[in-house]
């Protein structure tokens, strides 16, 4: 049985105590509440050992933001997967669109990422999606099953079941754009399709897929109601724990 998920992406926002008082008022918030999905907070690097010391990681989940595709060595600058897993954190988002368009990320640099991730223990959220000449060329479904093969079908079914995939339009990431509960339904389902031609049925079943474009208090409860959407990675409405509760609570 696949698992709910509200996953929040707080990006490069918040300074340490900043993150600290936003993942307390959450834990605050949660404290006599049984959410009916899993909770995840996407923190800065810096925050990761502080917020798994400060909450109640029984309830809320931590996930780095992203990690370095070496093991370990002289690579000034970088967080190894053991870094990330070292300081409490149990998920890591990787490939976010983000990652993709300012940094390079290419297919073959996530799957070792995915790959080091998996080894040190850690649930890869894994970000896939379209830009808008791509979705408006009717491309949309080719792009996320090439960016899932390039990355993620190498690995073993035990492996692929460990992965949580996030579906981002990118047309949708902070413009205040979404795309309708229908269309997400449709490119979740396609998904799912996808990853049950690669691995079997079951496996497909059992992944959970969020959707990652400006998904808020007001279109939370639309969007999870679909069959294949499982959940959100939630960006801007994560930095505060009076828009990110209503989201959670949509299930």
């Amino acid at each position: 049985m696949r698992k709910n998920i509200i996953a929040g992406n707080w990006k490069m926002n918040t300074t340490l105590q900043e993150g600290l008082a936003l993942a307390k008022g959450l834990n605050e918030a949660l404290k006599d509440k049984t959410p009916k999905c899993d909770v995840i907070v996407g923190t800065p690097f810096t925050h990761l050992a502080c917020v798994a010391d400060a909450i109640d990681t029984g309830k809320i989940g931590i996930a780095a933001q992203n990690c370095a595709d070496h093991e370990k060595g002289a690579y000034t600058g970088e967080v190894s997967a053991a870094m990330v897993a070292s300081t409490g954190a149990k998920y890591v988002i990787l490939g976010h669109s983000e990652r993709r368009q300012y940094y390079g990320e290419t297919a073959e640099i996530l799957k070792t990422k995915v790959n080091l991730a998996l080894a040190n223990g850690l649930t890869p959220i894994f970000c896939i999606g379209e830009v808008l000449e791509e979705r408006e060329a009717g491309k949309h479904f080719d792009v996320v099953d090439e960016q899932i093969k390039g990355s993620l079908f190498d690995l073993s079914a035990e492996d692929f079941s460990k992965i949580v995939i996030a579906y981002e339009p990118v047309w949708a990431i902070g413009t205040g754009k979404t795309a309708t509960a229908d269309q997400a339904q449709e490119i979740h389902a396609h998904i799912r399709q996808t990853i049950a031609g690669k691995y079997e049925q079951t496996i497909a079943d059992n992944c959970s897929i969020l959707y990652g474009g400006s998904m808020n208090a007001g279109n939370a409860k639309e969007l999870v109601a679909k069959p294949d959407v499982d959940g959100g990675l939630i960006g801007g409405a994560s930095l505060s724990v009076e828009n990110f509760l209503p989201i959670i609570e949509a299930f």
